[in-house]
């Protein structure tokens, strides 16, 4: 009150609103209903006549919405469907695709074989659900899709993200703009995953100070189930926690860590409270290294098992795949930070800071933990993507086994592969049916029935691949040109572009991630020359470019800079062209309609690569650098390859000598096959290698063989003894934990008394000639059975890596107190300078392997 005795009104106190998400549906007539059901599972994607059923609602709605369901049925009106409500043919194929939609899930009521829960950090599935950025995310969500169709017993766990990865877009001068478009959660496949209460799913993971609260979302894909973790949540007030699932692979380090956390240590506590109890843990990529961690504390806190023995638990039953072929690109955080966001863990799981860290390190002195180290070590089976990547695996990881070879590291391989009914084009399934019978892809890996491509006259191959070219060219004339006008691009030079693309030329595809290992920019090396490659008027030749750089990689971009600048040149006007904004949908068309893929990696950091095994499903040819699934895959008169073998050291002139062998390739063979006409204008000798290529390439490269691989070399086995450790209440784990402990105590004090080696060792063998070896060791207070003594021979003349020859193990003669007796008489047999070196080795028959208890001791 003022001194006249008015009274002041003070402003009040406001709280900021408190959202609370609701999700409203567009109304349908009831009769119409199954098509509500049908747009919530992804099944749709790769089921060409429910895909056919949904374009048929309205097809300009259908491309505009860029071909996702749920947005259609909230666009399209309420008149049209009363008018499909009477529309016979509608309802009749409406009630045809629901009915084989169900008897598909029937089908999979009842899964055999362990249950593995499956984690990544992305999941490629469809454009409409952003949550992929390229490969790794595209073969995760093949994964899950070829998981349903051979009636896996599989769930799946990953984060969803508000934003996902970027969309690009170019401006006039050719430089990249990434853009972040929400996702509306009301408009894409994703519902509440709820209890059996009906409540909404939440988990809890600790950061430093405070809790992340985050929801969890189900995705169905056929009857495989997929639950997305998401934080941005009203009751975490910090925006810094709510950002922590906006961005694929975005935000600073210190958010990938929060990110990671998530995934590994809330994912495994989403599939607890959904009453999950998995048998298997498959870690895709070491983003999800965390998950060991939350199952080792749960193993310790609820059934009283020691760390050690918790682990032997956790390591049966995880797989670790690493798709990644360099040492930089596996993530690891600076110990500062993750002891900051992770100091609470030591505690539950009764480790001292310094023994959890080494978890993450190959040594003590290292500064960063190393998620593939911790994924690693938590894992009994390791695997790489490709025959090839599995070998640079070992590289990358031999600092964790230190005292054996890189060679005989127990790391193996599931070579990628591509979802046939994703990937594959309508047209070819037809043929693939008529020509392979009714149940096909269901039998797929009857490798003999993709023979059957050679009973497919030329003149049916080639009118396809005519038809599905034309079709990409005019996708490309159309998606081009709107881009283009866009951002106000010359008109004549848009006329001029998308006159000359040619539907009846030589059409090559290039589509990747952009970075510099991938060398794109190996086809400009020599401008003259390419110049006269895609100008020549009687065989021209296009060349269609797409694909996105980090928005972090300047390099990338400025190569897609590079490109955009070239392809403007008058010269090469609609003969280059660089499509912006590469997805699923334009990979299909490319992958589909291009009459080559190709890709020119440095060897051996292209993984495995899977863009050109799609491509070979449709009748594309692959001409690539031999390296990835391409090592694997190349066969004569199928395709093109560059050599394997290196001939400079200097990256510039290997480049030089690469696109060369590229132009003379091109030249001399490829365009060459591909203009030669017999009288019916067909490329005989080309539908001959489309033939080769679908019927001796195709068939190794789908993932029905890829998760048949996972099951025979990993999966079941590590199930097998997954029971065994865990069986008459952990009797195993707890037996082996408790060995491991009294040999880890003893192993220092081994003794090795006397080593009698023959004269000829030291100096020259011969062939024939028996060399009796003894060695004594002084055991200490270990049994004679817990320790073996290996004689390892490598040859490595020209070589920095021995290159092993032979492991031999000794005979252990028997032991006089603690000294035992190791003998083993060598007879050589091959002539040649050797090495040769003797180590200790914990010895018990129920290791799966050497490697897993890493003692060693060379002597």
């Amino acid at each position: 009150m003022n001194s006249e005795g008015v009274r002041f009104i003070q402003k009040p106190v406001v709280e900021q609103p408190v959202w609370k998400r609701i999700i409203v549906e567009s109304s349908l007539p009831e009769s119409l209903n199954p098509l509500r059901v049908l747009s919530k599972n992804l099944w749709w994607v790769w089921n060409n006549e429910a895909r056919e059923l949904f374009q048929y609602i309205d097809q300009e709605i259908w491309e505009e919405c860029a071909h996702n369901p749920i947005v259609l049925l909230d666009e399209v009106s309420y008149n049209r469907f009363k008018e499909l409500e009477n529309d016979e043919i509608f309802v009749s194929k409406m009630h045809h695709v629901y009915g084989k939609f169900n008897q598909y899930l029937e089908e999979r009521n009842h899964l055999e074989g362990p249950q593995v829960a499956y984690f990544s950090m992305e999941y490629g599935l469809h454009d409409s659900l952003k949550i992929f950025s390229g490969g790794l995310g595209i073969l995760a969500g093949d994964y899950l899709k070829e998981a349903s169709d051979a009636k896996v017993n599989l769930v799946a766990v990953g984060l969803l993200y508000r934003y996902g990865y970027f969309k690009q877009t170019l401006n006039l001068h050719g430089e990249q703009m990434a853009n972040y478009e929400a996702q509306q959660f009301s408009k894409i496949p994703v519902q509440p995953a709820l209890d059996a209460e009906g409540n909404w799913i939440e988990v809890y993971v600790e950061y430093p100070g405070r809790t992340l609260v985050a929801k969890v979302w189900q995705v169905n894909i056929g009857s495989v189930k997929l639950y997305l973790l998401d934080a941005d949540h009203h009751e975490n007030p910090a925006e810094q926690d709510r950002s922590v699932t906006h961005h694929l692979y975005g935000g600073d380090n210190e958010n990938r860590l929060k990110q990671e956390m998530l995934l590994g240590l809330g994912g495994i506590r989403a599939l607890q409270k959904l009453g999950y109890n998995s048998d298997i843990y498959h870690c895709n990529e070491g983003h999800a290294a965390f998950i060991g961690i939350e199952r080792i504390a749960d193993y310790i806190k609820n059934t009283g098992l020691s760390f050690e023995e918790a682990k032997e638990v956790v390591r049966a039953s995880t797989i670790f795949t690493t798709h990644t072929p360099v040492p930089a690109g596996h993530d690891s955080f600076h110990k500062d930070m993750f002891r900051h966001y992770m100091n609470h863990v030591p505690p539950k799981i009764g480790l001292e800071w310094n023994e959890f860290e080494m978890l993450g390190k190959a040594s003590e002195y290292e500064d960063h933990f190393n998620m593939s180290f911790l994924a690693s070590n938590l894992s009994q089976g390791i695997n790489g993507v490709s025959m090839l990547h599995g070998e640079v695996s070992k590289t990358v990881l031999k600092d964790l086994y230190q005292g054996f070879l890189e060679e005989e590291l127990e790391i193996g391989y599931v070579t990628n592969g591509v979802h046939y009914s994703t990937w594959t084009a309508p047209e070819w399934k037809e043929i693939h049916k008529k020509y392979f019978g009714e149940e096909f892809p269901a039998n797929q890996l009857d490798f003999e029935i993709w023979n059957n491509i050679y009973q497919v006259p030329d003149n049916e191959i080639w009118q396809i691949r005519k038809a599905l070219r034309l079709k990409l060219i005019n996708y490309i004339k159309q998606r081009f040109a709107d881009n283009w006008i866009k951002r106000n691009e010359n008109p004549k030079l848009i006329n001029d572009v998308m006159g000359k693309l040619n539907p009846n030329a030589l059409t090559i595809g290039f589509a990747r991630r952009f970075a510099t290992y991938k060398r794109g920019y190996l086809l400009f090396r020599n401008l003259e020359r390419l110049a006269g490659i895609v100008n020549n008027p009687d065989r021209p030749v296009q060349f269609i470019f797409a694909g996105k750089a980090h928005p972090a990689d300047k390099a990338g971009q400025d190569l897609i800079k590079h490109i955009v600048e070239i392809s403007k040149r008058p010269e090469f006007r609609g003969k280059i062209l660089f499509v912006q904004n590469y997805d699923i949908n334009l990979a299909k068309m490319l992958l589909q309609g291009v009459d080559v893929w190709l890709n020119t990696p440095t060897r051996p950091l292209e993984a495995s690569g899977t863009s050109g095994e799609k491509g070979v499903m449709n009748g594309t040819l692959h001409f690539s650098v031999l390296d990835g699934w391409w090592v694997e895959g190349y066969q004569k008169d199928a395709g093109w390859a560059l050599p394997a073998e290196r001939t400079y050291d200097v990256q510039d002139f290997q480049d030089e000598l690469d696109a060369e062998t590229i132009y003379s390739i091109l030249e001399d063979e490829v365009i060459e096959a591909y203009y030669d006409r017999n009288h019916e204008d067909i490329p005989e000798k080309w539908t001959g290698f489309i033939k080769n290529t679908i019927a001796r390439v195709a068939p190794n490269f789908t993932t029905g063989r890829m998760i048949k691989d996972y099951q025979e070399r990993y999966y079941n086995p590590q199930f097998q003894r997954s029971q065994f450790v865990t069986n008459n209440g952990f009797k195993m784990a707890k037996e082996m934990a408790a060995w491991k402990f009294n040999v880890s105590s003893a192993w220092k004090n081994l003794e090795v008394k006397s080593i009698e080696i023959p004269d000829g060792i030291t100096n020259k063998m011969s062939i024939g000639k028996e060399y009796p070896i003894v060695v004594k060791v002084d055991i200490k207070n270990l049994s004679s059975e817990d320790v073996r003594l290996e004689l390892i021979i490598t040859e490595n003349e020209g070589s920095e890596t021995p290159k092993i020859t032979d492991i031999i193990e000794f005979e252990n003669l028997g032991c006089e107190n603690s000294i035992c007796t190791f003998k083993y008489n060598l007879h050589p047999n091959h002539p040649g300078s050797f090495n040769y070196g003797f180590r200790l080795l914990p010895k018990n028959r129920n290791l799966p392997h050497k490697q897993d208890f890493g003692y060693v001791k060379w002597i």
